[in-house]
Formats: C-alpha cells, structure tokens, sequence
C-alpha cells in the first residue's frame, strides 16, 4: 500500500484532509495528522501554539520533531505538507536534501501575500507541486502554482438563500489563549440580547473537555454547538474570532463581524511585519473581487474590530448596522470568485504521482 507522509499542523488543514481522504483509495497517512485518519507520529495538539513566546518555548520540540519527519520520509512515497510554514518549509528543504527526487504537494499554501513574499521561491524550490486556494496565490509564484479551488466549498453543503434566521452564532476561536481573551467579552454582548437565542460553537475537539474550565463565567448564557456549519446556517447572524470560521460564514451566507484580539506584544511584533488593512479572508477576497490589492483595498463585505476596537458596544453596533440583504448577494460573489471545492483535484495530483 501506498504511503504519503503527511504534514498537518493545523485544525483547518485537518477538515480539509478529511475531506481529501476519501478520494483517496488503498493509501497510508505517516506523520502528523489527526488520530481518526490513521496512525500518526505526532498528535498536530503538539503544534498548538499562540504568539512569539510560545513559539519559542517549543523551538527545541519543533526542531526535534522535523527531524523525525525528514526520516520518516525515506519511508514515504510521496509527501503532503498542509499550511503551516514555518514547519513545513524547512521539512521540504530537509526532505530534498536526503532525497532530491522525492515528490512533494504542497496544499494549503503559506500567505505569502501578507507577509514574506520572498518564501516563494523557497516553496518552489524545495516542492514540485503548489495547490493554491486563493486564486489570486498564482501571481505570486514563477510556474509551479495551480489554484485548485477552495476546500471550504467540499466541505459546506448548505447556503443560505434568505436573510433569515433564528438565533445568534458566538465564536470566540479554537485555541485557549484567544478563547481567554474574547469569550468574556462575548459574555457582555450576549448578556445585552437577552431576548435571542444565543448559540456558543465550540471545536469538536473540545467535545469530551470540561468546558467551564475553558470558557469560565458565562458559558450558561449559550446554548451549545459542536456544528459550526449547522448554526451558522440557521442563524441570523454571528460574532466570530477570526480565522476559517470567518470564511465559512461568508460562503454560508450569514452576515457576521469578526473581532479578535492577540496579546500586545504579539500584535506590536505582526504590525510591523504585516502592512494589510483587513485580516478576514473575506474582505481580502472582496477587495480582489473589486479590483483592488488582496487585503490592502478600502472596500469591505464586514467589519472588523481588532485589539482595542473589541468592546461589547462595538460589536453592537456591528450587529445592529449590518445590511444582511446586501451581505447575502455580495458572499454569493465570493462563491462564485472561488468556483469549486478543492479536494478532488489534489486527490487527482495525489493519484497520478502514485500511479
């Protein structure tokens, strides 16, 4: 049986090879990937990190860890690398250094038109194939970048076709450092709609924890969702971290305001790295939809409220001034921008280098 080595660190990337699976017949995962998908080296939870003090507490487990997983390459016949770059790069160099002729898809490209751009020909010099699932990602790169649609779109099967819905959607991200600091002020928001349902999403990861624990004071006000998909599609409108969940409720239809914070040092740092005007990959699309450079235009599908602008009345106002029949005809534009899902394609890549 075939083996792939796959590198996922991330949530995301893991919905996302779930759903490229099962294209993807007689062949065995090796590396780091969720435990349902096979038997993995490393639990991608091990990854988990928030900020540059993090990240540096973990440096030696991080290196140790690409270390093994170059070695476990030769093992391989081809390898997967899935977001991630600040691991995955480096592990594409040391994968082509033991083995020049080992095949290498990379999925799930690094956004390096936010910051780095000159990773590019890093990407292409250590990886034979590039799956971008942002069609404006291909200009970045000299020739080995497809864009292959988006993996969202396999994995969302209901849009809205009205503004309606019942209910609001809270979700205060998936690691516990942002849930930290955005859930309490969630709290304070859903404490001044006390006439709606109010739904907390919460990562199925989460399913089997003691949620208290994580959420604190508070949690009682919600009812509970371990569906994002579902809640997000009967609800009428949503408060949502940053992230996939932003993008998700955008191809859905559900009109939302995205409003995160980071710690200050970590912002302080990204500000100086990072010149863009908007973080939510919607409004990133929606300025390529209308002509402008992706992140960098002055027109936006919602708003964003981040570091100090996240308050309970900011996100109030949010709710309260959003056009939703507008918002439901310009996140069709963006369906229709992205044109299909990704997973069929790259199992297609996945196939022929087998084959």
């Amino acid at each position: 049986m075939p083996k792939i080595l796959v590198s996922a660190l991330e949530p995301s990337s893991n919905l996302h090879l779930k759903e490229l699976k099962k294209y993807l017949k007689n062949v065995e995962f090796i590396g780091i990937f969720d435990k349902n998908l096979g038997k993995a080296l490393y639990d991608p939870k091990e990854f988990s990190v928030m900020g540059f003090g993090d990240v540096l507490g973990k440096i030696s487990f991080f290196y140790q860890a690409n270390k093994k997983m170059a070695r476990l390459a030769s093992q391989a016949d081809m390898v997967l690398l899935m977001d991630a770059s600040s691991f995955n790069i480096p592990l594409a160099k040391a994968i082509k250094q033991k083995d020049p002729n080992k095949h290498i898809i990379y999925y799930i490209l690094p956004q390096i038109w936010a910051w780095k751009p000159w990773r590019a020909k890093k990407i292409e010099r250590y990886c034979d194939r590039l799956g971008a699932i942002l069609p404006f990602e291909t200009s970045f790169y000299q020739n080995k970048a497809t864009y292959v649609g988006h993996p969202l779109l396999d994995e969302i099967h209901h849009y809205k076709q009205t503004p309606a819905g019942e209910g609001i959607v809270f979700m205060p991200g998936s690691r516990r450092g942002e849930i930290k600091r955005i859930f309490p002020i969630f709290v304070q928001v859903a404490k001044k709609l006390p006439h709606k349902k109010k739904i907390l999403v919460i990562p199925e990861a989460f399913e089997t924890l003691d949620l208290h624990s994580i959420y604190g004071e508070g949690i009682e006000l919600f009812e509970i969702s371990f569906n994002a998909h579902q809640s997000l599609y009967e609800a009428e409108f949503a408060f949502i971290c940053s992230g996939t969940a932003t993008l998700e409720a955008t191809l859905i239809g559900t009109p939302f305001v995205l409003g995160y914070q980071a710690k200050k040092l970590d912002f302080a740092i990204l500000k100086i790295f990072v010149k863009l005007s908007f973080v939510g990959l919607a409004n990133i699309f929606y300025n390529a939809l209308n002509g402008e450079r992706p992140g960098c235009g002055k027109t936006k599908l919602h708003e964003e409220l981040i570091q100090d602008e996240l308050d309970a009345e900011n996100l109030l106002g949010a709710y309260q001034n959003t056009d939703k029949e507008k918002f439901l005809i310009e996140s069709g534009k963006i369906r229709e921008y992205l044109k299909h899902g990704s997973a069929k394609n790259i199992a297609e890549w996945i196939n022929l280098t087998l084959n």
